[in-house]
């Protein structure tokens, strides 16, 4: 994914994160796409791509676990203030969903556990927030976004890639290009 990112120059030349729901990652580039840092994250409870509408209207106690989704998708996004005065990467305003540091008001979640184990199911947790390490965020995630904008990739895990993104191979690409060029595909 990465590698169609800088290929296709689709973040715009600005920093981009690549959110993977499958395996519970989060990897952030510079605008050439260099990898700055990669960690563990805590993502929506429910599996699938998609927002329930009005869902980021909603308070907490109305939302049901089935509307707990990360949602797959490209969303330029900034770094601002959330409702409490804490520093976040807004991903999709409209929904709610914010990139931001692990929220450990609630013991019983075991959210800094969550994060520790090698179990993606394991961490499945929030309302639809990205949740990564508070000195991941602090060290990676905040200086790629101060001072710019930038693009969140949330991976799709029920819907095709080429279908969210319309991204190709680019090393396959890359071998019909250079077969072209020598007269190979004749």
């Amino acid at each position: 994914m990465a590698d169609w990112i800088a290929d296709s120059a689709n973040n715009l030349g600005l920093p981009f994160v690549i959110v993977d729901k499958i395996d519970a990652r989060i990897f952030v580039f510079d605008a050439g796409g260099r990898l700055r840092g990669a960690a563990p994250a805590l993502l929506g409870l429910a599996r699938g791509d998609d927002t329930v509408p009005g869902i980021g209207d909603r308070e907490h106690a109305d939302m049901p676990p089935s509307t707990r989704t990360t949602p797959a998708g490209r969303f330029v996004a900034a770094l601002c203030m959330n409702a409490r005065g804490e520093d976040v990467v807004w991903v999709d305003y409209d929904a709610a969903v914010s990139l931001h540091r692990v929220i450990t008001a609630k013991p019983e979640e075991r959210r800094l556990q969550r994060l520790a184990t090698p179990t993606p199911l394991d961490k499945r947790i929030s309302y639809g927030c990205i949740n990564v390490p508070a000195k991941f965020f602090d060290t990676v995630v905040s200086p790629a976004f101060t001072g710019t904008k930038g693009i969140v990739y949330v991976l799709p895990e029920t819907r095709p890639r080429r279908e969210i993104f319309g991204a190709y191979d680019v090393r396959e690409r890359a071998g019909r290009n250079y077969a072209s060029r020598n007269g190979a595909s004749r």
